[in-house]
Parts: C-alpha cells; structure tokens; sequence
C-alpha cells in the first residue's frame, strides 16, 4: 500500500486514486454477491397511516432504505441533502425511502424546509431500528440498507454506517481535495449570518 508523507507528489496522490479505485470494485462484486439474510416484515408510520416494510418497495424488487437519526443532527441533515440530489436516479432502479425516529408530521415539515423529496416513514425507535441497525450494539445510527424482495421473502442485502469522510456524501470529498479535514469542518443546517446592519430595520428576526 501506498505511504502517505507531507509532501508526497501529484503522482502518488493518483496512486492512492488507482488503488482505492480497485478496492471500491473488489467491494461492490462482493457487494453484488451477498446472499443478504431474510427480514420481518416491519411496521411503520406514515402521514397516510400505517405502512410494512414490503409497502416501501412500491413496485420495485430492491428498496434503499436511508436510516437518518432524525431533525436533530446536522450530519443526517448534510447526507439527506446529498442525497436528495441524487433521488430521480437511484428512484429509477430502486425504491427510497428516508426512515427516522421523528413522528411522521414533524418529519414531513422537515423535509420541507429542506426541499427533499423523499417517501419518508417513522419507525418511533421501535424494533425496526434496533433489530435492523447498520451498527451492531447501537441504534439509531446514520447509514442506509438495502432489502430484496426474493422468492417471496423480504431480504436484508447489504447495509453502511454513514459517518463524517465516507463516499455516500461527495462533499466530504470536495472538502478534502481544498484539505479540509473531518476534524476542522462540521456541517451547519444553515449558513447565514447576521449581517451587523439589517437594511429592513432587524425587527422580530428569528435566527
């Protein structure tokens, strides 16, 4: 493996480009052949009332499911964001639906003001979450599964933990190539500042 010093130059940089290039291919055809292992058939909530998990498919055979720890956490919200981006493509090869704790009211008026387009549910950090976590030992941690319908069972294929410099948010990347690191820059659900004169007046701001 390529050893990272200070001052390496460009071409080692590409380098450790082409290596982890190769280990990204090894890993999705293992990926691609996991066998997954057979799942309940959840309950959740939803605006529209209650849902199972073999619902979420809506017509698809796959279904990504995105385990988001709710409105509170800025890390969640940035991958959303992220991802969100993305839904018109992942949403024409596979189901998505955006799963948290919050009830389904508080997080339909969060996905509003974010402008996300997700089909979301609410597993209320019930059995779903802690029997189907991405981490062993932990619930509510961020990352994402996804589900097979396969022979007339529902199937667990493959999950990630989401977490600050992973691939499954570009902008850690983007980041990293200015050198910013994970230490030194934290995601805000907002970055507008007062200004120290509000041309308006500044009455009844909320900030």
């Amino acid at each position: 493996m390529t050893e990272v010093t200070p001052d390496m130059p460009d071409a080692t940089i590409t380098e450790l480009e082409a290596e982890i290039a190769e280990l990204t291919a090894r890993l999705n055809k293992a990926r691609r052949a996991a066998a997954g292992r057979e799942v309940p058939d959840y309950a959740f909530r939803t605006l529209a009332g209650e849902a199972h998990l073999s619902e979420l498919f809506a017509g698809h055979d796959r279904l990504l499911a995105i385990h988001n720890m709710g409105q509170g956490c800025r890390y969640c919200t940035l991958w959303a964001d992220g991802i969100n981006g993305f839904l018109p493509h992942l949403e024409s090869a596979m189901a998505v639906v955006l799963l948290s704790k919050d009830d389904p009211e508080t997080q339909r008026r969060f996905a509003n003001a974010r402008g996300w387009r997700f089909r979301l549910a609410s597993h209320t950090g019930g059995a779903y979450i802690r029997e189907q976590t991405v981490m062993s030992g932990e619930d509510n941690v961020p990352g994402a599964v996804v589900y097979e319908k396969k022979d007339g069972a529902l199937v667990r294929k493959n999950a990630v933990v989401f977490g600050p410099g992973d691939l499954f948010c570009s902008a850690w990347n983007l980041l990293a190539l200015a050198g910013h690191g994970v230490d030194d820059w934290t995601p805000q659900f907002s970055y507008w500042r007062r200004p120290d004169t509000l041309d308006d007046g500044g009455d009844n701001l909320l900030e």
